[in-house]
């Protein structure tokens, strides 16, 4: 299911050195402070939804329910934009995560 998008493998292939810096800086900071996995992902799914970053949002969906997450508690992280950020953005949002439950093995 961790297809790495094609944008970011080429990425990874071009600049090896740069991507692994910046692949350790993402482990570093997740591995600061307490929070899990799963909470990890939903936090950044939270803020793609704010941004706007349809690729950022699809990964972290893709990691949360690698991390254990369920289809619908991400369905309910997409919700919870309503009311901060309007119905069109939760609408977008949950979009996003179907586009990636519904691959789902």
């Amino acid at each position: 299911m961790s297809e790495l998008p094609e944008s970011y493998a080429t990425a990874r292939q071009q600049y090896p050195d740069v991507m692994k810096h910046y692949e350790a800086l993402g482990e570093a900071a997740r591995k600061a402070g307490p929070l899990d996995a799963k909470t990890v992902e939903f936090i950044k799914l939270g803020m793609c939804i704010g941004a706007g970053l349809e690729g950022g949002g699809h990964a972290s969906v893709r990691k949360a329910l690698e991390s254990g997450a369920t289809p619908a508690e991400l369905r309910h992280v997409g919700l919870l934009a309503v009311t901060t950020l309007g119905f069109p953005t939760m609408a977008r949002a949950r979009a996003w995560i179907e586009d990636v439950v519904s691959q789902a093995p």
